[in-house]
């Protein structure tokens, strides 16, 4: 066990003694430009928002610029999980590449952002803020490690996913247009989505995470309180999918119970 340990120090003091001070100082300045940069474009994008689409409301702005970045997050994740490598079920805690640190910025920015809109407009709750928190301190702390960026784009990746399913599930709402099938199938998809991706493959992850030697003990601890962050929300969908099973079944009761029904059906069987 001690022999493991100084092999495992040693690696980590091998690994930061890459760079050296000068290069050190402006990686971490291209860092901060990258973030800095991330966070003044989504602003702006929700400026522009704000400019075309007066007549609404801040939220509905905000969530635009939300959906923005699920979609275009999820797709950057995606082509750096599964393309560009590595794979985070077999590499946690690797060296962070290039295009890891630009799509982490481009996140970190948002987070930023969003998290400071919420906090002033006062429109989330605790388990919304620890959860932009959690994604900002580990985003921080993959790009400052220069490491486990790979598990840390994963799970940005899978927190994302159904984030655009719940913002047009939102919108649909605001317009009035939340109801019958439609309703649904949003719904179905991002219930089953998030119990697949976020609970079950994110299972996956973490225990991948905490049986590698590789990871550090403080990358482990976020993991697993991101994954239990999800399962603060995967409790309270399992209760809207109780209440909204509950009543699609009070109203087919309803329904079937009534006598212009009874009179249809027996009508129907006589034939």
């Amino acid at each position: 066990m001690t022999c493991a340990g100084s092999e495992e120090l040693s690696r980590r003091s091998g690994e930061s003694g890459r760079h050296s001070p000068l290069q050190a100082r402006q990686m971490t300045v291209g860092v901060v430009l990258q973030v800095t940069c991330s966070l003044i474009g989504w602003i702006s994008l929700y400026s522009s928002f704000c400019l075309i689409n007066h007549h609404r409301g801040y939220e509905w702005n905000c969530r635009l610029v939300t959906l923005v970045h699920g979609a275009l997050i999820v797709a950057l994740s995606a082509y750096v999980g599964f393309v560009d490598g590595p794979w985070p079920f077999t590499h946690p805690g690797s060296p962070n590449t290039p295009l890891q640190v630009q799509v982490l910025c481009l996140s970190l920015g948002y987070f930023i952002f969003d998290m400071s809109w919420c906090i002033y407009f006062r429109t989330e709750g605790i388990v919304m803020l620890a959860h932009h928190m959690l994604s900002i301190l580990g985003i921080i702390m993959a790009l400052a490690l220069e490491e486990s960026a790979t598990e840390v784009n994963a799970v940005i990746f899978g927190s994302e996913l159904t984030n655009p399913l719940l913002q047009v599930r939102w919108f649909l709402r605001e317009m009035g247009r939340y109801r019958g099938l439609m309703e649904d199938a949003v719904d179905f998809l991002f219930v089953s989505l998030f119990t697949t991706v976020r609970i079950g493959v994110g299972a996956w992850l973490l225990c991948c995470e905490l049986v590698s030697p590789k990871p550090l003990l403080v990358v482990k601890a976020g993991g697993v309180a991101m994954y239990a962050v999800s399962w603060v929300f995967m409790f309270n969908i399992s209760k809207f999918v109780w209440r909204k099973g509950g009543s699609k079944l009070k109203t087919w009761r309803m329904r079937k119970n009534q006598p212009g029904n009874w009179e249809l059906n027996g009508l129907k069987k006589a034939q």
